[in-house]
C-alpha cells in the first residue's frame, strides 16, 4: 500500500511539472466526449485544467484539479484569464461564484462535521485538514458524481491540494433547518442526534454567535445521553467559552484591560515586553539557540532570535534591546496583567475562562487557545493538560 502512494504522489509530482496549466474563461463542463451532452461535471471560470491533446475538431481533451479526464470546447480555454473576458454563466452550475463575505472566489461550503481533508484522492491518503460544517472552500471544478472526488483547493498545486467526497460540499447549511431537523428526532435515536447536533455546534461557530447558545443546548443533551466523561468536560468547557462570547467587552475595554500588562521573569518584572539584552543575558545567562527568522512584516524588533527553554526573544545586539516574544509558564515566569489579574502556573483552564471569558476571543478550531486583544498584537494564550502553558505574543502584520 504504501509503494502504491509513493507511485501516486511520484506520479502527481511528474504531472504537475511536465504539463502547462490552461485557465477556463467562462463556465462550461468536462464532457465525456466531443459528440455527446453527456458530462462528467461542471467547471465555473477561472478553473485550471491540463491539456491532454492538442485541439481536434473544436475540443481539448483536458484533466480536471481532481485528475478526472474529458472534453471541453476549444474556445473555453485560454492561457491566462483578463477583464475583457465574456463569462457564460450555466444556471445549472451549482458552484457559486466569488465575492460574498464567505468567500472571495469559487467556492462551495462543507456539509459534514469534522471531515477529514485528504492529501490525494483516496480514502487511504493521508490527512491535510480536518473541516468544519459550514467552512467554505475553494471549488473550480465540481464532478457531478456525488461518489467522486472533488478538489478543495482550487488548482494543481501539490503542496496546497485537498480533497474530498463531493456528496459533502454543497450550499452553505440553514441553522434553522438543521435545529428543525434535530428537534423532529426521536429522543432515543442518538447516533442522527449526534451526527445532526454536531453540525450544528460547527456551524454555529461559523455563524453569527447568538447562535452558539441554542446549539450547545442541543449538543449537550445528546453528549448526556452518551455519558462520555472526557466529552462532556469537553462540553461543558466550550459551554463556558460560549456563556462569555454572549458578555464580550468591546474592544475599547479589552485593550484598556491589557495595556499595562508584563511579565515577570524569574523575580524581574519587564516594562511592557521589553529589556536590554545585557538584562536578558543576566537572567537567562546565554541563549540555548540563535536563530535569524524571515521577518516579512518587519513586526519584530530584529530578524534575530534568542531561544531558551522557557522563552522566545527577537535581539538587537548592537542596540542592546531584547523584546519578548513567547513566554512559558512555570514556577519563575508568570504575566501579570495587572494587580488583580496575575496568569502563573497555578491557574487552571476552567478557572481563566470563569474570570477572562469575556476578554477572551476562541475557536473551535484550535482548543485551549485564547487570544485578549492588545491595541497592535494580541495575547495568544496556551493551556495544556488544563493548566497554564504559554503566552506569545502575536504582532498584526
Amino acid at each position: 500500500m504504501k509503494k502504491l502512494y509513493f507511485l501516486i504522489a511520484l506520479f502527481l509530482s511528474l504531472l504537475s511539472h511536465s504539463q502547462e496549466t490552461y485557465f477556463i474563461n467562462s463556465d462550461t463542463r468536462l464532457y465525456t466526449s466531443t459528440n455527446t451532452s453527456d458530462f462528467l461535471g461542471y467547471f465555473k471560470y477561472g478553473a485550471q485544467v491540463q491539456l491532454l491533446s492538442d485541439s481536434k475538431n473544436g475540443w481539448y481533451k483536458v484533466k480536471a484539479d481532481n485528475f478526472s479526464e474529458g472534453y471541453v470546447p476549444a474556445k473555453f480555454i485560454s492561457t491566462s484569464l483578463n477583464a475583457g473576458d465574456i463569462k457564460t454563466v450555466d444556471p445549472e452550475n451549482p458552484i457559486l461564484f466569488g465575492g460574498d463575505h464567505y468567500h472571495g472566489s469559487n467556492h462551495l461550503f462543507i456539509l459534514a462535521a469534522g471531515l477529514k481533508a485528504r492529501a490525494l484522492p483516496d480514502r487511504n491518503s493521508k490527512v491535510r485538514e480536518i473541516l468544519f460544517t459550514g467552512d467554505a472552500v475553494s471549488i473550480d471544478y465540481l464532478p457531478k458524481d456525488e461518489n467522486e472526488w472533488v478538489n478543495l483547493s482550487g488548482g494543481f498545486k501539490e503542496e496546497y491540494i485537498m480533497f474530498t467526497l463531493r456528496k459533502f460540499v454543497g450550499k452553505r447549511p440553514n441553522m434553522n433547518a438543521l435545529l428543525k431537523d434535530f428537534d423532529k428526532l426521536d429522543v432515543n435515536n442518538i447516533p442522527d442526534r449526534k451526527t445532526i447536533s454536531e453540525r450544528i455546534v460547527e456551524l454555529a461557530w461559523n455563524s453569527d454567535k447568538t447562535t452558539l447558545t441554542p446549539a450547545y443546548q442541543r449538543y449537550y443533551e445528546v453528549v448526556k445521553q452518551l455519558n462520555d466523561p472526557k466529552l462532556l468536560a469537553e462540553t461543558e468547557l466550550n459551554m463556558a467559552i460560549v456563556k462569555g462570547l454572549m458578555k464580550s467587552k468591546t474592544a475599547e475595554q479589552i485593550i484598556a484591560f491589557s495595556k499595562k500588562a508584563e511579565f515577570s521573569l524569574k523575580g524581574t518584572k519587564t516594562k511592557s515586553f521589553y529589556l536590554s539584552q545585557t538584562e536578558l543575558v543576566k537572567i537567562f545567562g546565554k541563549p540555548a539557540k540563535k536563530a535569524n527568522i524571515s521577518d516579512e512584516c518587519g513586526i519584530y524588533l530584529s530578524d534575530l532570535f534568542y531561544y531558551y527553554p522557557d522563552l522566545e526573544t527577537s535581539v538587537d545586539e548592537k542596540k542592546n534591546q531584547a523584546e519578548i516574544v513567547k513566554v512559558y509558564i512555570n514556577e519563575n515566569n508568570k504575566l501579570i496583567i495587572n494587580a488583580n489579574s496575575v496568569l502563573d502556573n497555578s491557574v487552571s483552564e476552567k478557572a481563566f475562562i470563569e474570570k477572562y471569558g469575556t476578554y477572551i476571543d476562541a475557536s473551535l478550531k484550535s482548543p485551549h487557545h485564547y487570544a485578549i486583544m492588545m491595541e497592535d498584537s494580541q495575547f495568544r494564550i496556551e493551556f495544556k493538560d488544563g493548566k497554564l502553558f504559554s503566552v506569545e505574543i502575536f504582532f498584526y502584520c
